[in-house]
């Protein structure tokens, strides 16, 4: 029972990177940066495969880490969408340096535009960032459930 749990938290982990860059290349849906912060916990939350390989109870609380943070800013992610609180003031620019004036205009006229206070997409009243906490954090709950099991 412990493996499966595992394998399903790693393959919720998977499809939920799966998703994401589905949404991105193939639905046209750039992502704001919050959606790409969200993204990285559960490259880490990965590592977990450590605990399927060697039975390792660090791996498993690294997912369970990886895991709760991508929830953790999902949720803060909704709350920027639902103007319960602001988001970052700052966009991401990329690397801009030894580029000419020209160049830099023209990498930002051709960048797209995308605001963390708006949901591109919703399914049941939730967003996407909505749906990322819930199932993050079911993630989470499932690394925790394997510690448990024997």
């Amino acid at each position: 029972m412990r493996r499966q749990a595992q394998l399903l938290a790693l393959a919720g982990s998977i499809g939920l990177l799966l998703g994401a860059l589905a949404f991105e290349h193939f639905g046209n849906m750039a992502p704001c940066p919050l959606c790409i912060w969200q993204r990285w916990p559960h490259v880490v939350a990965l590592l977990g495969a450590g605990a399927v390989l060697f039975g390792s109870a660090i791996f498993a609380l690294i997912g369970v880490a990886g895991a709760a943070v991508s929830g953790s800013i999902a949720i803060y992610h909704t709350g920027v969408e639902r103007g319960w609180w602001p988001g970052p003031s700052t966009c991401a620019a990329g690397d801009v340096t030894g580029l000419s004036a020209e160049e830099l205009l023209a990498q930002i006229m051709s960048a797209p535009v995308v605001r963390c206070d708006e949901v591109p997409w919703e399914m049941l009243g939730l967003s996407m960032a909505s749906w990322n906490a819930v199932a993050s954090f079911g993630i989470a709950a499932l690394w925790l459930i394997s510690l448990r099991l024997r």
